[in-house]
């Protein structure tokens, strides 16, 4: 198994998640961060660079990352993840005579635009080489398809699930006992644009003058802290942030930084909300259903919709709120950066009276905690770790 690093992520637990159940013989890095607890013994590292190193250099540097590749690695079968790791398994393939499996976990047409756009044509260019192309969802390989990549190199393969796992898991206390006892909705992921976390706290905002008592936990890290933990001040809520030291009861806003077990956070919220405005198909949201947490999610592409009405086509997108079968999906927020003077727009107020009518009706709530705990099976990493098998051996 092959990755740009093991630093927290969807992608980097689906991949751990695999190595654990298939057998394998290690992990390799192109990068030294790992966030999650692994052998370390069992991992390999291409350089010494990190999460922090220029994306441009890293970029430039794929020729390099491959050689070594294929002097560390020969006549094997390569799984790689995410793009950069991708294009290396690729390049690498010829001169050490493996096998390339890659696992494509974003749309490259929507998540790789501006200075990114490299990797558009990288992935035209490289992708087609792959002896298999693995896409997380049907949105993703639609994607693909639009690239003219063939066809019958992609499989669609969703992110498995350890549904005991992750039960067992989220029985487990909180760091912050005290929450334990209070009303929240919570949010889990990177703090980075695509999650578009600054329109749910302009709308929790609003919605705390309703539910006085109702507190927004966000899990994750990355580039926005700053800009929401401002945001949030600016808005006249309270705001903890992982950063500021000792946790501050009193706040209506936390934000939590990165958690190695997000379940037990998951569980003991009303409602799980996913705001992004582009996926391919995220591991927060399926955890959501192991944790029997209703969903409240943008019907961004991809992925939430394949998850919560899968009988739909999966590049629908809907304008209005959307009670489907496993959860309520949502029409995508304008994930345009605003201010805490700027009134909410027209999206952020449709949210805005779903969420304060879902938070009233205790019928509604305890319909989808027993819809999305069936649901969750459907991913269960038993049958997900079977058909990669499948792919390995063929």
């Amino acid at each position: 198994f092959f990755a740009n690093s093991l630093g927290g992520g969807g992608a980097q637990k689906v991949l751990i998640t695999r190595a654990e159940r298939i057998k394998n013989d290690g992990i390799i890095l192109i990068e030294r961060d790992v966030s999650f607890p692994v052998d370390k013994n069992k991992i390999m590292y291409l350089s010494s660079h990190s999460l922090k190193t220029n994306p441009i250099y890293k970029t430039f540097y794929l020729p390099v990352y491959a050689n070594r590749l294929s002097n560390l690695v020969k006549n094997s079968t390569v799984v790689s993840f995410l793009e950069r790791a991708n294009f290396v398994n690729v390049l690498a393939k010829k001169k050490s005579n493996n096998k390339a499996i890659i696992s494509v976990h974003a749309d490259v047409l929507r998540h790789y635009t501006g200075l990114k756009s490299i990797y558009k044509l990288l992935a035209k260019y490289l992708y087609p080489k792959a002896d298999k192309i693995i896409c997380v969802s049907k949105g993703v390989a639609l994607g693909l398809l639009k690239l003219n990549i063939p066809e019958d190199k992609i499989k669609v393969i969703y992110n498995p699930l350890d549904v005991e796992g992750i039960q067992k898991k989220s029985n487990e206390p909180l760091d912050e006992r005290f929450l334990e006892n209070v009303p929240y909705i919570i949010s889990v992921g990177n703090l980075i644009y695509p999650k578009g976390q600054w329109h749910l706290i302009r709308v929790f905002s609003h919605l705390k003058r309703v539910f006085k008592d109702l507190k927004l936990v966000i899990l994750g890290e990355g580039e926005l802290h700053d800009y929401l933990y401002e945001l949030s001040t600016s808005l006249g809520l309270k705001t903890y942030s992982y950063r500021n030291g000792n946790v501050q009861e009193s706040a209506d806003v936390y934000l939590l930084g990165f958690k190695i077990n997000p379940y037990r956070y998951i569980k003991r919220a009303k409602l799980f909300l996913f705001p992004s405005l582009y996926e391919g198909l995220p591991v927060a949201l399926l955890e959501s259903l192991a944790c029997g947490v209703p969903v409240v999610s943008a019907d961004c592409p991809s992925g939430p919709r394949e998850v919560l009405n899968p009988n739909t086509p999966p590049d629908y997108r809907t304008k209005v709120p959307e009670f489907a079968p496993y959860g309520l999906l949502m029409p995508v927020l304008e994930g345009k950066y605003l201010k805490a003077s700027d009134p909410l727009t027209p999206t952020e107020k449709v949210w805005l009276e779903v969420l304060d009518d879902v938070l009233r009706n205790e019928e509604k709530i305890k319909h989808y905690e027993k819809a999305c705990l069936e649901r969750a099976f459907d991913f269960h990493v038993d049958k997900v770790v079977n058909e990669w098998i499948g792919v390995i051996n063929e």
